[in-house]
């Protein structure tokens, strides 16, 4: 064999090798991308599973007619602004992420207030459809944190691929961008203070 025809040989062997890399690492980072966006979606159906809970606890304590009207109108309130804010899984960018969780956030607020103005009620703290929600709602908190969890755990594998070489050429090539996380709500570094 002639020395060219090894040298073409060797070039397109390399080119071959280079070629059959980047599609590797390319189809790689889309598997991290549908993994985190999937993963998105579990959180997003944890979040609904608890926003359509909500009209059957507040309808549940609206039969109690003393019942703060304030209170519940907060839930009402809180709820249609968490279900209003949509995040793209596409755009699962720190900002977004962070709207998201502020909503969120609100709504987890004005549930606590109800729960702690129900104390007040012992009918209603012994009313079966109450005692059934509520413990749903329970159910439904730990999915959430379980989901968030799990995405979170995503974002941080789909981010770290992204960001280590070579595949950082690879992932801004095609433009593959780092994912925002959930975070702490400002002030859950203190403990409550539980007074008796």
């Amino acid at each position: 064999m002639k020395k060219s025809t090894i040298t073409l040989l060797v070039v397109v062997g390399i080119l071959v090798a280079l070629v059959s890399w980047v599609i590797g690492a390319y189809n790689g980072l889309v598997t991290l991308d549908e993994e985190t966006n999937g993963k998105w979606a579990q959180v997003e159906s944890a979040y609904q599973r608890r926003a359509d809970l909500i009209p059957n606890l507040v309808n549940t304590v609206k039969g109690y007619a003393d019942f703060e009207q304030e209170t519940l109108t907060g839930v009402i309130e809180a709820r249609s602004k968490a279900t209003g804010i949509n995040v793209d899984a596409n755009n699962l960018s720190p900002e977004a992420i962070a709207n998201f969780q502020a909503a969120q956030s609100q709504l987890s607020g004005a549930l606590s207030r109800l729960m702690v103005t129900v104390e007040r009620y012992p009918d209603l703290k012994a009313n079966q459809n109450f005692l059934g929600l509520q413990s749903q709602l329970e159910g439904t908190e730990n999915r959430i944190k379980i989901e968030r969890d799990r995405f979170n755990e995503s974002v941080k594998n789909f981010n770290a691929t992204i960001r280590k070489f070579p595949k950082t050429i690879i992932a801004s090539s095609f433009g593959f961008e780092k994912k925002g996380y959930f975070e702490a709500d400002a002030g859950s570094e203190k403990a409550p203070e539980v007074q008796f």
